[in-house]
């Protein structure tokens, strides 16, 4: 099997949809040796950063010497970002090879596409004989096909209101199946802040006698490192890596200094972004619900005090697009819509039609595609691209930034139940 033709492949599991629970990840994984028995993980769950905290895991184990696997979605812009080891995306080859022998042994079998990918990722991290594995969470927890492994640690970083057709229309229900990750005696770290859902979190983890740690406003306050990674809720995200590293000093070692160097260190794109392109300044940040945009206000009035961005907009339907768009347009200069390449997008005139409504009073025009709408705004001064990580894929994509071959972006599509 080509590289290629394991993308194909990979693209096709897209018609078997979105299908939460365990069982078949079960099967598929058994019928694979049960790689995840030979590895060892830490598992992020959360609404917002859980990529970001994963991210930051990541840099201090491999600071402090250790092979770290890491394993998270969506991509940006190539697949390969999913499974990582050292942060280098696994190879085109291997990947071309485990999905070849991944598809003989799933024969029988209809694995949806995260199925697939996530025992892929196993099979690879395993037979790359990693030190630790980095895992996050696709959706929820409970019923995620990441939950057949027992974690060394479980991180919860927050809970609110995302994807309600699937995980609830409550913060309790959401709460109840970020949660499902906890496994008896395995201590969890959490930094939600709701006071219903951190309830819900603790008790949890009491029914299974999991230690928990809590990381509330004054730990998080106290907390002091530098990171490269903008924002307050950034700095959250650190606080929780951190607590978690301590947590775990016994099973694998990390002094201080490696712990503030690998927080130093480390690179996750597409989350406040910042880059200059001549005079110009590009913000970068895939904020797709209510409080990653929440975050992001606050990190744009920290870091840009006074400066109003033009705002480049990509969302989903499946989002809270509507009370997005009126917590952003007055924020902006001007406004610019597009489209996302994926079947769930809101169209730019719709976009275009939900930011005039704010009556805020702001230019807007809709753009084709985030191509045209980069052309539009590539002689404003501060530019800001928002609304959705798979917009995020295609702006970078459209920036040169990075590269993909063929559209290995869409591959992030899926469809939720009906």
């Amino acid at each position: 099997m080509t590289y290629d033709e394991a993308i194909a492949h990979l693209r096709s599991l897209q018609l078997h949809g979105f299908q939460p629970g365990l069982r078949t990840t079960r099967r598929l994984a058994a019928l694979a040796g049960d790689p995840q028995e030979r590895l060892r993980f830490i598992h992020v769950a959360g609404t917002n950063g859980k990529g970001s905290t994963c991210a930051l895991l990541e840099s201090v184990y491999r600071k402090a010497g250790l092979k770290v696997g890491l394993y998270t979605s969506p991509h940006l812009v190539r697949f390969g970002e999913r499974i990582q080891v050292g942060r280098v995306p696994i190879a085109d080859a291997d990947l071309a090879r485990h999905v070849s022998e991944l598809e003989r042994l799933a024969d029988t079998m209809t694995p949806t596409f995260f199925e697939f990918t996530t025992v892929l990722a196993l099979r690879y991290l395993a037979e790359q004989r990693v030190d630790l594995v980095i895992w996050e969470t696709g959706l929820g927890g409970r019923l995620d096909a990441t939950n057949i492994v027992t974690p060394l640690a479980s991180v919860i970083t927050n809970v609110a209101f995302d994807h309600q057709r699937i995980l609830g229309d409550t913060i309790a229900a959401i709460a109840s199946e970020k949660a499902g990750i906890i496994k008896p005696g395995v201590p969890v770290v959490t930094a939600a802040e709701d006071p219903g859902a951190l309830a819900i979190i603790v008790h949890k983890a009491k029914e299974l006698d999991a230690p928990v740690i809590t990381l509330g406003e004054p730990e998080i306050a106290r907390f002091k490192a530098e990171i490269p990674l903008l924002g307050r809720h950034q700095r959250a995200n650190a606080a929780l890596a951190a607590a978690t590293v301590r947590l775990l000093r016994f099973v694998l070692p990390v002094d201080d200094t490696q712990l503030l160097e690998g927080l130093a260190e480390v690179s996750w794109p597409g989350r406040l972004q910042v880059l200059r392109r001549g005079a110009q300044t590009l913000v970068l940040d895939g904020a797709h619900n209510p409080a990653g945009i929440a975050a992001l206000r606050t990190a744009l009035a920290e870091t840009f005090p006074g400066k109003r961005p033009t705002l480049v907009l990509g969302m989903l339907a499946d989002k809270d697009w509507r009370a997005m768009v009126a917590d952003l347009v007055p924020l902006a200069s001007r406004v610019v819509t597009a489209p996302v390449g994926n079947e769930r997008t809101v169209t730019a005139e719709d976009l275009r039609a939900a930011c005039v409504a704010t009556g805020a009073g702001r230019p807007v025009k809709a753009a084709g595609s985030a191509g045209a709408a980069l052309k539009l705004v590539a002689a404003d001064p501060f530019v800001l691209v928002t609304g959705s990580l798979y917009f995020i894929g295609e702006v970078m994509e459209g920036l040169g930034i990075e590269a993909a071959r063929g559209d290995e972006r869409s591959l992030n599509g899926w469809s939720p139940p009906r």
